[in-house]
């Protein structure tokens, strides 16, 4: 029994709500616990120069923590950048180019915006499951507006985190347990169970294969169950 009473291998309680913001093309609001993220996904008819005449289209992301979403205030001073904050913006943008169709969407561009409302532990994971819904309602715009004929991505994808806490493998760290976790694991995949990226660190001992692979077993448990609410609440 873990600090806030789950089993090893159990998520928080997750709510997912698309559609939370009036003027974004797709927006996706996902509580996990104590961790809020607003995700939203703004179209825009042009795409980088190194894109262009290409007859594709770009998917970026940009990540951020609100000034008061953690236990100390973030700096807002944009002459600073956060190499921390760059490191899972391209995160983000990798694993959904990953899922979107970029050759049919046309010369147009798809940037998500990840805003970290509170944080409570894997916040970029958050990030990619909610990134997945304002993408998909952002489709269904494009699909209104007549850019696209089709939602452009194959199938869902979710993230999750895992860890070794106090010698156990858990699913879904919270901060207090990701601040101390000997490992700490950071999985992607589809829901086919194929992986876009994994990014994982042994903090204080190596693990071997055979805690990889429970690792991994829990991680598909989780994401499994985070894309049975994506869909539910997408309707598909």
């Amino acid at each position: 029994m873990r600090v806030d009473g789950r089993q090893a291998d159990a998520l928080r309680p997750v709510t997912i709500e698309r559609g939370v913001a009036k003027f974004a093309e797709g927006s996706c609001l996902i509580k996990i616990g104590d961790t809020h993220m607003l995700v939203t996904a703004t179209v825009e008819d042009r795409v980088p120069p190194f894109m262009k005449n290409s007859g594709s289209g770009w998917l970026t992301a940009e990540y951020t923590m609100l000034a008061r979403s953690g236990r100390q205030r973030n700096n807002r001073d944009p002459s600073k950048p956060n190499g921390r904050s760059m490191e899972i913006s391209r995160l983000i943008g990798r694993a959904m180019r990953t899922a979107v169709n970029l050759e049919s969407m046309g010369e147009r561009t798809i940037t998500l915006d990840c805003d970290a409302i509170q944080a409570d532990g894997g916040t970029r994971c958050a990030a990619i499951t909610a990134a997945y819904v304002a993408t998909h309602d952002a489709m269904e715009w494009m699909i209104r507006q007549r850019m696209i004929k089709e939602i452009l991505m194959d199938e869902p994808i979710a993230a999750v985190s895992v860890g070794i806490v106090r010698g156990t493998e858990v699913l879904d760290l919270n901060y207090d347990e990701d601040s101390t976790a000997s490992t700490d694991m950071n999985v992607v995949m589809t829901e086919s169970g194929k992986f876009i990226e994994v990014q994982g660190t042994a903090e204080a001992r190596p693990f071997d294969a055979k805690t990889l692979g429970t690792m991994l077993k829990i991680a598909k448990k989780g994401i499994d169950e985070l894309i049975v609410e994506q869909r539910r609440v997408l309707g598909i």
